[in-house]
């Protein structure tokens, strides 16, 4: 079984599907026999062959869009597991800025807009999705760069900036949540330096062994959810399960 600590049934939502990471999870759950029913959604509303995926086109930066598909899909059920499989680290006109010369205010804009703000509001309205009778997980992919007492060589400050500052919206989040829901866990995860888009212009110091293929770490990372308690909600973890220091 994928995830034995969430029982049978399953029903998931990947934001993000169209990426690499988060194409990775829909094959992963797809497979699984105890996930019933997936949620896809994306910019592009990118198909998936599967009659337990269903595609939704979906905008991470507009909040009518988000508002939108969470009422649409409040309506099927509730749901064990909702992962935000989103980020930007280059392109859209930015990249990581290597000194404050660098900065502009256009690029920090669409950091925090794509990797903070549109998390937080994914949260606002999809977080009352989650069930309540049993363990359910809202996680959102963050970073270990975002990690403040773990930067030792700075540079990609809109990066790194965003993705702090997602962790402390996760953390906020999970004790508002708990309040209500105890069995629910909100958490960062850290997928490890993955084999995607996202990364190519940046794999060239990146050791063999660390560069992952996204099937690998979507396993891992499912792993991490599957061992998860409540205790754990607020936390920041990596690809192998350890707990990342903000």
């Amino acid at each position: 079984m994928l995830l034995p600590s969430m029982g049978e049934d399953i029903r998931a939502i990947v934001i993000g599907a169209s990426g690499g990471i988060g194409g990775a999870f829909i094959d992963a759950l797809n497979e699984a026999d105890q996930v019933s029913k997936i949620y896809a959604l994306s910019r592009q509303g990118k198909s998936h062959p599967s009659e337990k995926v269903d595609n939704l086109t979906f905008d991470l930066t507009s909040e009518k869009s988000l508002k939108a598909a969470a009422e649409s899909l409040r309506e099927t059920d509730s749901f064990d597991l909702i992962i935000i499989a989103t980020g930007l680290l280059q392109g859209d006109g930015i990249s990581p800025e290597k000194s404050i010369r660098d900065l502009s205010y256009e690029g920090l804009e669409k950091s925090f807009l794509v990797n903070t703000i549109g998390p937080a509001m994914t949260a606002r309205y999809f977080l009352p999705l989650l069930r309540e009778d049993r363990k359910s997980v809202f996680t959102a992919l963050s970073a270990r760069v975002g990690s403040i007492s773990d930067n030792r060589i700075g540079g990609w400050y809109g990066y790194r900036a965003s993705k702090a500052a997602l962790n402390m919206i996760l953390k906020t989040l999970s004790i508002e949540h708990a309040r209500r829901h105890k069995q629910a866990i909100i958490l960062g995860l850290h997928p490890g330096t993955v084999d995607t888009d996202l990364s190519k212009p940046f794999q060239g110091n990146v050791p063999e062994d660390k560069l992952f293929a996204p099937e690998y770490s979507i396993e891992k990372l499912l792993s991490v959810i599957d061992q998860v308690s409540p205790q754990d909600s607020g936390k920041l973890f990596d690809w192998a399960g350890k707990e990342i220091a903000f």
